[in-house]
């Protein structure tokens, strides 16, 4: 399960994926002995857009004048008003009952008006090294603020907390094995 240049007695940690293995990436550290949570960063130079210039706001405008709706509106308001996948170039290999919990920097919505749209993400342990992406992580963010946001590659854009998780007696996972990547478990 884990690469060769990883041993089996290792427990958890990270990996960069092959599509960034010359960029000359950092593997997550934490920022102190007390920290929790690992420091991820970008991988590449990533614009997030602001929501505040996009399609959808005419959305807005239209529910405030009381107009009616119609699919269309909906659609367009829909195809702009999304998360952003920022790479990190990083993957997570950990234990069959663990997961890492990815959440946002504290900083991010005060400084840059960036936000995680689903909370945390779940990075589950057979997500490491899948055919569809090899396990790359990336950061979904909306971009709240008034100005667009250029991250830099190196920016910090949010952190990692590797978790136990429990299961209930009798559950085998319905027995399924992952077949891609992000969301294929949906």
């Amino acid at each position: 399960m884990i690469e060769g240049d990883l041993h089996m007695e290792k427990k958890r940690g990270f990996a960069v994926v092959s599509r960034f293995a010359n960029a000359g990436l950092s593997l997550p550290q934490r920022a102190t002995s007390h920290s929790a949570g690992y420091d991820f960063t970008a991988a590449e130079d990533f614009l997030l857009p602001t929501i505040w210039r996009m399609n959808f706001v005419r959305l807005f405008r239209l529910i405030r004048n009381e107009h009616p709706l119609t699919d269309e509106d909906y659609e367009m308001a829909e195809k702009v008003l999304k998360p952003y996948l920022v790479p990190t170039g990083i993957k997570a290999y950990m234990g069959p009952d663990e997961y890492l919990m990815l959440a946002n920097r504290s900083s991010n919505p005060i400084k840059r008006g960036l936000v995680l749209p689903n909370g945390v993400g779940i990075i589950d342990a057979d997500y490491y090294n899948n055919p569809s992406n090899e396990g790359e992580i990336f950061m979904a963010l909306v971009n709240v603020g008034v100005r667009d946001v250029v991250l830099h590659k190196g920016d910090h854009i949010g952190q990692g907390i590797f978790m136990p998780f429990l299961t209930a007696d009798g559950d085998h996972g319905n027995d399924r094995t992952r077949a891609g990547g992000f969301g294929s478990s949906d």
